[in-house]
């Protein structure tokens, strides 16, 4: 067994403290200047990344206030055209006030699942969510009706 002894004058032992509570003040003011966190929502965010079945879309469609059936009622290829045209003008920009780059994505091709909404606030039924998803990415969303009056918009739940 090895023993080892020092002798600290007491003006360095005391020094050393005082060293130690202010970076330990310090610290902690730096701590309570962050931002807080929101404590508002109960649960994180899902994110439009890492989505990879259909529990991970389920949660992300939860996240907006929608409830679905549990199974898609549509999964298709669909290929973005390699440039925008006219048709495509309006649903790219439905996309980017969601935050979604859809330019990004052109020529490339995509899965859409589509869910049936059961809990549309006007309670109209055949309204459905679709995830347009790439690599695990959710690329661009959207709820619509196919009635002959029918409407689209992003994901965010209507007033």
């Amino acid at each position: 067994m090895l023993i080892l002894t020092a002798r600290l004058p007491r003006r360095r032992l005391i020094l050393g403290a005082i060293c130690i509570v202010c970076i330990a003040a310090l610290l902690t003011g730096l701590r309570l200047n962050r931002p807080a966190e929101s404590t508002v929502m109960t649960e994180a965010a899902v994110s439009p990344q890492g989505i990879r079945d259909n529990s991970d879309r389920l949660d992300y469609l939860e996240q907006f206030g929608w409830l679905v059936n549990q199974a898609p009622s549509l999964v298709e290829e669909v290929r973005i055209p390699d440039v925008l045209t006219e048709e495509y003008t309006d649903y790219a920009a439905l996309q980017a006030s969601q935050g979604f780059d859809l330019e990004k994505y052109c020529g490339r091709t995509v899965r859409r699942y589509s869910y049936e909404i059961l809990n549309y606030p006007t309670g109209e039924t055949g309204v459905t969510a679709n995830l347009l998803i790439y690599r695990n990415t959710v690329v661009g969303a959207d709820v619509c009706s196919a009635a002959l009056d029918g409407f689209m918009h992003g994901l965010e739940m209507p007033a």
